[in-house]
C-alpha cells in the first residue's frame, strides 16, 4: 500500500502535462543532454587531438633528439676512425720511407760491389786478353822462328846443292875445257 501511496502523492504533486508537451520537453531535454554531451565528448576529442599532438611533437622531439645523439655518435666514430686511419697512413709512411731508404742504401751497396767486381772482371780480362796475345805472339814468333830456322836450312841446303853443282859445273867445264883445247879458262870465270 505505501507504494501505491506514493506514487499517488506523485501524480497529484506533478501537474498534469499534456503528452504532446512531455514529448517535446522530454525532446529538449534529450537535445540539452545531446548537446552537453556532444560539447562535452568534443572537448575530451579536443584534448585527445592536443595529447596526440603534443605525443606527436614529443615523439618527433625524441626521434630527432635520438637521430641527433646518433648522428653524433657516428661523426666521432667517424673522427675516430679517420685519426686512426691518419696514424696508420703516417706509420706506413715512416715505415715505407725507412724501407725505402734501407733499400736504397742496399741498392748503393750492391751497385758499388756490382761496380768494383765489373773493375775486376776487366782488369783482369785485360791482362788475361794480353798474355793471350803475348802467347799468341809468342806462338807466332816461334811458329816464324821455325819457319825461318827451316827457311834458313832449306837455303843452306840448297846453297850446299849449289856450291856442289857449281863445282861439278866448274869441273864439268874444264873437263870439257880440257877436251876442247881451243877454250881457255878466261871464258870461263872462275869459281867462287
Amino acid at each position: 500500500m505505501s507504494a501505491s501511496k506514493s506514487s499517488a502523492r506523485k501524480r497529484v504533486s506533478e501537474p498534469q502535462i499534456p503528452k504532446s508537451e512531455s514529448k517535446r520537453r522530454a525532446s529538449a531535454v534529450e537535445d540539452d543532454f545531446d548537446a552537453e554531451i556532444s560539447d562535452d565528448i568534443k572537448g575530451i576529442m579536443t584534448a585527445l587531438k592536443q595529447i596526440r599532438e603534443k605525443a606527436q611533437q614529443d615523439g618527433l622531439k625524441k626521434k630527432e633528439e635520438t637521430i641527433s645523439s646518433v648522428t653524433s655518435e657516428v661523426k666521432s666514430k667517424i673522427d675516430e676512425l679517420k685519426l686512426k686511419l691518419e696514424k696508420d697512413r703516417q706509420g706506413f709512411a715512416k715505415a715505407l720511407s725507412k724501407s725505402s731508404k734501407e733499400c736504397e742504401n742496399l741498392l748503393k751497396n750492391e751497385t758499388a760491389k756490382f761496380q768494383s767486381i765489373y773493375e775486376k772482371f776487366n782488369k783482369e780480362k785485360a791482362t788475361h786478353l794480353q798474355s793471350l796475345r803475348g802467347k799468341k805472339e809468342k806462338s807466332m814468333i816461334s811458329d816464324l822462328e821455325q819457319d825461318s830456322r827451316k827457311r834458313i836450312s832449306e837455303l843452306k841446303e840448297s846453297l850446299k846443292k849449289k856450291k856442289q853443282d857449281d863445282k861439278a859445273f866448274s869441273f864439268l867445264r874444264k873437263t870439257l875445257g880440257s877436251f876442247l883445247d881451243n877454250a881457255s879458262d878466261e871464258d870461263f870465270p872462275p869459281d867462287d
